[in-house]
């Protein structure tokens, strides 16, 4: 099942044998003081250079986040993806739990966004899959509903399912639907990672949907995170996960680019190949 998206001028499929797709979490200005000041201000050089760093490290796509207190969310996120469009023909993964910034943000998209996200409850499955079936947008949703977040891997297959089928009500098909089994700090729960990982081959097994996690959560709290990520990775993805918003520092995106290619999502190597001549490319021009 291959759930398609676009910018004005280019495509990223996936799937369970496509290359994985990485969602540069970048752009949010969550636990970002100084950039979350520069926004209210109305400055947005630091999306621009987010949005260049993240396509030179390997990002696939880029997540847009502009919840910031006392702001017009609408207003900025529009100003954030018009200029990022600009910047990059990546495609861009939309993430607002308001409602207007969404349409704001859906309104100036050109081409089939990502939204991230939508929960179980029932409220926010009626306020934000119509907004996605107009827009022809595909979305990410969380297995997670009112009563909060699901201890076991098998409430969140339940929910993840009735997620699935509320979309299929709204005229989103499967394959446009992603959901998001949780990734949980390990350094609160010792089993937060397995049970993600269960929960993971149970949509796999059941439901055959595309899948996405907040990545960067197992490690919260916790020192040498983007080397906990990495190792975390390659463990989702022979699970079943098919997409990630996640950071692109260079032991992450080379720890899924490594598994691409083991786990047979890479022919011949070839995205692996490329990757290290560009590399050596670059260290002999910058040599020279």
């Amino acid at each position: 099942m291959d759930t398609v998206l676009s910018s004005k001028s280019k495509t990223i499929t996936i799937g369970s044998d496509k290359p994985f797709c990485i969602i540069g979490e970048r752009i949010n200005p969550t636990s970002r003081k100084k950039f979350s000041e520069e926004l209210r201000e109305g400055n947005l050089d630091t999306v621009v250079v987010d949005t260049n760093a993240q396509v030179e490290a390997g990002a696939d796509m880029l997540d847009v986040n502009a919840g910031i207190p006392l702001v017009d969310e609408a207003e900025l996120l529009s100003k954030m993806l018009t200029l990022i469009q600009a910047t990059t023909d990546l495609p861009i993964c939309i993430d607002s739990s308001v409602i207007e910034a969404l349409e704001a943000g859906l309104g100036v998209y050109e081409g089939k966004a990502l939204v991230n996200s939508v929960t179980g409850e029932d409220e926010r499955l009626d306020e934000i899959l119509p907004l996605v079936a107009k827009h022809g947008a595909a979305v990410i949703g969380l297995a997670n509903d009112e009563t909060g977040i699901p201890e076991t891997a098998e409430q969140r297959l339940e929910i993840a399912t009735k997620i699935v089928n509320a979309a299929g009500d709204h005229g989103i098909p499967p394959e446009d639907v992603v959901i998001d089994p949780l990734a949980m700090t390990v350094g609160a729960d010792t089993e937060a990672v397995t049970t993600t990982l269960h929960a993971i081959r149970l949509i796999r097994d059941n439901l055959g949907v595309n899948m996405c996690l907040g990545a960067s959560n197992v490690s919260f709290g916790l020192p040498e995170r983007h080397v906990l990520n990495a190792g975390f990775l390659p463990m989702a993805m022979a699970a079943g996960l098919t997409s990630a918003i996640m950071s692109t520092a260079k032991v992450c995106v080379d720890a899924v680019r490594a598994s691409d290619l083991l786990l047979g999502h890479d022919a011949w190597g070839a995205n692996w190949i490329a990757a290290h001549r560009a590399r050596q490319k670059s260290e002999a021009v910058g040599a020279a």
